[in-house]
């Protein structure tokens, strides 16, 4: 690239995006992708804010700017995220991952720390992010996967493939005709209420991930029902749930006969997963 006068640098791009809403570092990811650029990193641009924005990608990054001011993820844009040290190829078939959900994948690593070779179950996959974590951090375990659609399942498999790392597959709804026994069962599933004003903001994710019920906790509580017969004693069930529901999950988790149940805060400082034992 060559240098450029002031309205047409990637500094003048990235302000116009700034200015048009945009956080700023989505407009960075998408001028960085708009450019064929995924990998150079966010301080490639700073290096480079005075070169020239070739018209093609400025199109291109136009056209990225509208659809996520829109509300599209940018890692649907980009068809890239990051997630727990691994690149994850994603789009609208599967939940965006997010960064709180790295919460669980620690939590499920400290509680099987002292297991040898694992045998753990990742429920409601979508792209893969926790088992694909989990199978990173750990290449003794032996991680199964489920989903109850297909499509997630294309994606996860997908990215298993590209990352080399020997997770197992299976279509289910949540743990229907799987029998384990497994060290812990770990889950995001859908835990927001149907009525939710937020789900609107959400519409270009898949609704079945996301909601669960008038009180978001349907999918919960099969789960929480299903897996004491799959764990084996003193394994754990993990599950993540939204800001405001770690009363009513540790409540369930009681109730249905777990022990040693507890919470854990998210990058924010809000309980967003809890868990519990099956007894000894």
């Amino acid at each position: 690239m060559t240098t450029a006068g002031p309205d047409s640098t990637l500094a003048a791009a990235l302000a116009r995006a700034q200015a048009a809403g945009l956080a700023r570092i989505d407009a960075q990811m998408l001028l960085l992708h708009a450019l064929g650029r995924h990998d150079a990193g966010r301080a490639w641009l700073l290096a480079h804010d005075t070169d020239t924005l070739p018209a093609d990608a400025r199109a291109a990054f136009d056209g990225f700017c509208a659809r996520r001011r829109a509300g599209e993820p940018v890692a649907y844009l980009t068809g890239r995220k990051a997630f727990y040290g691994l690149t994850l190829q994603v789009d609208a078939r599967v939940l965006d991952p997010r960064p709180d959900t790295e919460t669980l994948v620690d939590w499920a690593l400290e509680a099987l720390r002292t297991t040898p070779s694992p045998h753990v179950a990742d429920l409601g996959t979508g792209s893969g992010a926790i088992a694909l974590a989990l199978q990173h951090e750990r290449p003794d375990a032996r991680v199964l996967a489920l989903d109850a659609s297909a499509e997630p399942l294309q994606v996860a498999q997908a990215n298993a493939r590209r990352l080399g790392l020997p997770v197992a597959f299976v279509r289910s709804c949540w743990l229907q005709g799987v029998a384990g026994p497994f060290d812990a069962i770990v889950s995001n599933p859908p835990y927001i209420e149907d009525g939710d004003p937020h789900l609107a903001a959400l519409v270009h994710e898949p609704r079945q991930a996301l909601a669960s019920g008038h009180d978001g906790l349907d999918d919960i509580r099969t789960i929480v029902a299903q897996a004491p017969a799959r764990l084996v004693p003193g394994g754990w069930l993990l599950l993540e749930h939204g800001w405001n529901q770690a009363d009513a999950v540790q409540a369930l988790l009681r109730a249905g006969g777990f022990t040693d149940v507890q919470s854990r805060a998210d990058l924010a400082g809000h309980a967003r997963c809890s868990g519990g034992r099956r007894p000894c």
